[in-house]
């Protein structure tokens, strides 16, 4: 045996016991949804007949679709929102200086400290004087607000590790400002930008206190208020179709990572080298 491939043993051995442990959730999860209901509760930890129908009924019980819609939209949406405020503002961080700019940036870090939970009375009564109240849209516009402080923070460190002087050889050569941005600064901060969006659509798909504040129709639930909703105040909770709500709910983070590693990746290094 090499010695590179000795190396690599060593390695994943050491790492086996964090891999088990990040695992072992997704597994109890998976291997309940798969159980039949008289057996959820046993010992066993596979189900002698795996009822792998549990999944179709889970999705026409418990309205999953309609709430997987939901925070699809919801999701998408702030992630836009945020995105398209943050990039001009971090821009304009990393290549000028202004006066009060250090203020700024601490005041971006400071609103990050704030928990949604101090904020949601205010937010509800806000919602309810504009009329939004179980609306959608409402929390679209609230997570890509939460979401805007976070962006502009990553994003003005990452835009600050791109020369400037690649726009301004651009310009040189008869590019405006405005296309040297575009064709120029933006595709190479593509990477930065793939890994902001993954954590503000991350951000904005688990969040759980202001949509159940602001949500009050089953039909404008998202998937973690949907499936709070099949275990809260019920007698009996069933535990095979909550498990495979669950499972199927992290299908689409679980997609998004492996679509986007790489750039998740280079934007990381990217911070790193910074």
């Amino acid at each position: 045996m090499s010695p590179k491939l000795k190396k690599s043993f060593l390695y994943w051995a050491l790492l086996s016991p964090l891999i088990v442990l990040i695992l072992f959730p997704f597994a109890v999860m998976f291997i309940t949804a798969i159980k039949p209901a008289n057996e959820v509760l046993s010992p066993t930890w596979w189900p002698r007949e795996p009822a792998w129908r549990n999944f179709i009924d889970m999705w026409a019980v418990t309205n999953f679709g309609n709430a997987l819609w939901n925070s699809v939209y919801v999701s998408v949406l702030s992630t836009v929102l945020a995105l398209a405020v943050s990039i001009p503002a971090a821009y304009a961080m990393s290549r000028f200086r202004f006066a009060g700019q250090g203020f700024f940036r601490q005041f971006l870090l400071v609103t990050q400290m704030l928990s949604p939970i101090v904020l949601v009375i205010g937010l509800f009564r806000l919602v309810v004087w504009l009329g939004l109240l179980d609306n959608v849209n409402s929390i679209v516009f609230v997570y890509g607000a939460f979401n805007v402080a976070f962006t502009v923070w990553m994003l003005q460190s990452y835009f600050s590790t791109i020369p400037k002087d690649l726009e301004e050889a651009a310009w040189i050569e008869g590019a405006s400002p405005a296309k040297a941005l575009v064709m120029v600064f933006l595709p190479l901060a593509l990477p930065a930008m793939t890994v902001t969006a993954i954590f503000s659509f991350i951000n904005a798909w688990n969040e759980f206190v202001i949509a159940l504040t602001m949500l009050r129709r089953q039909e404008s639930y998202t998937l973690p208020i949907q499936i709070f909703s099949l275990v809260a105040g019920r007698y009996t909770v069933e535990w095979h179709h909550v498990m495979a709500a669950t499972f199927v709910a992290t299908i689409p983070v679980a997609i998004i990572f492996a679509w986007l590693q790489r750039y998740l990746v280079r934007g990381l290094a990217i911070g790193a080298v910074k």
